[in-house]
């Protein structure tokens, strides 16, 4: 399963810069709203120490990292949602995302243009979930009065879908986001075929001074941004997007080097993916092909089968058992023969809940 996620915030606040550096494209970064005017896709690397140790152990074969898609949108503005600026013509290509990255402005810089002609994280997220909420009522409200037409032949699926829409319109008109709302299974998948924005999970990206991102604390804006996002039951990951620039163009030795100078333990990038990976429960396992070992994402508490399933639905259709180890006990052993001679291989049924760090080998008929 790839990991998707929607860069989003107001224009000018670094969102291109910050997309470039983590993508290594070359996108118009420039001092004016609407720098971006099409939604711009970039992909990369997990990185992941796990799948080398694995690769070593098998040097013949090509190591496949999982990978992580980001999709850029033009900056969105007050009234964006009714047709101001050019983010809600964009915001379709967001709404089947996995998470949402909201970049913040936490910086002071009079060269740099700020729509709102001042620096106030708190006032610019409100401006930007307001208009996320405005455009997810929209559909709802559609879709409500599409539904009433079915309540007059007492459609009971019409009847429950239409309570649970009017839950979360209220808590938009409260101004409050879905992703607030507890849900059972059956809501959340009637939810998830409509794809709201605020039913998104949010990670908000702080992008502040070179000087001050060694002690994120020292920034007012950042500390009133985590107080904000406490609320949201959210994280604040803070970075400098001209950081992240400046390491996307040096090699690794080199990376490691400026972030230890900086005493910074992972980059920007590293943090983005970690901190998606812990709010959408994400794991890893690995599997060894004939010529590659590769690593796949899955959400904890999913089954082998449908683990399987990620890698070819023919794995999930006709899933017999899986043949499992940890990680760590290949890394110990070095080989696969010493480790089942040790008893570390197990097989494992449709019951088998996957676990981070598990190799599996899927056996299948169909």
């Amino acid at each position: 399963m790839a990991l998707t996620a929607g860069i989003i915030g107001l224009p000018n606040i670094g969102k291109s810069t910050l997309f470039n550096a983590i993508t290594n494209s070359t996108i118009e970064v420039a001092n004016y709203p609407f720098a971006t005017i099409s939604p711009n896709v970039g992909v990369v690397v997990v990185p992941d120490e796990r799948l080398y140790q694995l690769g070593a152990i098998f040097p013949d074969k090509r190591q496949i990292p999982t990978t992580f898609e980001f999709i850029d949108i033009a900056g969105l503005v007050q009234g964006a949602s009714t047709g101001e600026g050019l983010g809600n013509q964009f915001l379709s290509h967001i709404r089947e995302v996995d998470a949402i990255v909201h970049v913040v402005r936490c910086f002071d810089d009079e060269n740099i243009i700020h729509v709102e002609a001042s620096v106030d994280p708190i006032r610019d997220v409100e401006i930007v979930e307001l208009e996320l909420a405005l455009a997810d009522l929209a559909i709802i409200e559609n879709r409500m009065e599409r539904l009433a037409r079915r309540l007059k032949v007492k459609d009971k699926d019409a009847l429950y879908e239409i309570k649970l829409l009017e839950k979360c319109k209220t808590t938009l008109e409260n101004g409050d986001l879905i992703s607030s709302l507890a849900f059972d299974e059956l809501q959340k998948r009637t939810l998830k075929s409509f794809h709201l924005l605020t039913d998104k999970p949010v990670i908000y990206v702080a992008n502040m001074d070179f000087d001050e991102i060694s002690d994120p604390q020292s920034n007012a804006y950042y500390n009133k941004l985590v107080e904000y996002a406490q609320t949201r039951q959210a994280k604040v990951v803070p970075i400098c997007a001209k950081l992240e620039e400046e390491l996307a163009s040096e090699d690794k030795k080199q990376r490691m080097e400026l972030l230890s100078e900086l005493s910074i333990l992972n980059s920007g990038l590293d943090q983005i993916i970690i901190s998606t990976y812990e709010l959408l429960d994400l794991g890893t396992f690995f599997t060894v092909g004939d010529k590659e070992v590769q690593a796949w994402t899955f959400t904890h508490g999913m089954k082998a089968p449908a683990c399987g399933g990620i890698i070819h639905t023919d794995f999930e259709r006709g899933f017999i058992r899986v043949e499992a180890y940890s990680l760590y006990d290949i890394v110990q052993y070095q080989s696969e023969q010493v480790l089942k001679e040790a008893g570390k291989l197990r097989v494992e049924g449709k019951q088998y809940r996957v676990q981070d760090g598990d190799v599996l080998y899927f056996r299948f008929n169909v």
